[in-house]
């Protein structure tokens, strides 16, 4: 026989919760042993019930989801979370993961995805709607922001005062030839062709 899954929903809308509730249950294979209606509750209920997962919201009173899976993750780590939210920014994201989730789902997702999502959580694997992952891909595939060594700091800083190449290499005891090489690097590292946009650019990202 199929182990049953052991599920306590946590969400501070009573008819969604009862909208969970009743998909869950009907599945043979999950029991749903308990109802949460806002963070503090999850939280206590979870530590009390030892549930395989907690179906959990984000947003919700008095500790919001990303606390609470932190907390029942520190107090009762055989205890899987699964996000089910409405929200789907990678502020709300990373903060669920980091803080011990090991799924994340949309309300607007089939049910089949959810049924689903829940089995892979208890089974100790890892749920993630296909919009949230390409999400996570995409952040992942984000190249890293742009860093200035200290002497192309100093170069640019000096290039933002107006002062020609020759200037620069005096005021910094550089052959012209070094400054060119100096400000090539922080063009690439950039992404701009001219002095100009180089300078207007590093302080935009607050590199100056």
């Amino acid at each position: 026989m199929t182990p049953t899954v052991r599920v306590l929903v946590a969400d501070d809308h009573a008819v969604v919760r009862a909208g969970i509730v009743a998909l869950l249950e009907a599945e043979p294979d999950i029991e749903v042993v308990g109802q949460a209606v806002d963070g503090d509750d999850a939280v206590a209920q979870a530590l009390a019930l030892l549930p395989d997962l907690v179906v959990m919201d984000v947003r919700m009173p008095r500790l919001t989801g990303d606390v609470a899976t932190a907390r029942i993750r520190e107090r009762a780590p055989s205890v899987r979370v699964l996000v089910l939210t409405t929200y789907e920014s990678d502020a709300s994201i990373l903060s669920a993961i980091e803080a011990g989730a090991s799924g994340y789902l949309l309300k607007a997702a089939p049910a089949e995805e959810l049924i689903a999502g829940v089995r892979s959580v208890a089974a100790g694997e890892v749920a993630l709607s296909p919009a949230i992952a390409a999400q996570l891909v995409a952040r992942v595939r984000q190249p890293a922001p742009a860093t200035l060594t200290p002497r192309e700091t100093e170069v640019l800083r000096l290039v933002a005062e107006g002062l020609s190449n020759r200037g620069i290499g005096e005021r910094l005891f550089l052959g012209e030839a070094t400054v060119k090489t100096h400000l090539l690097r922080v063009f690439e590292k950039l992404g701009v062709n001219d002095r100009t946009r180089a300078v207007t650019l590093a302080m935009e990202r607050g590199l100056l």
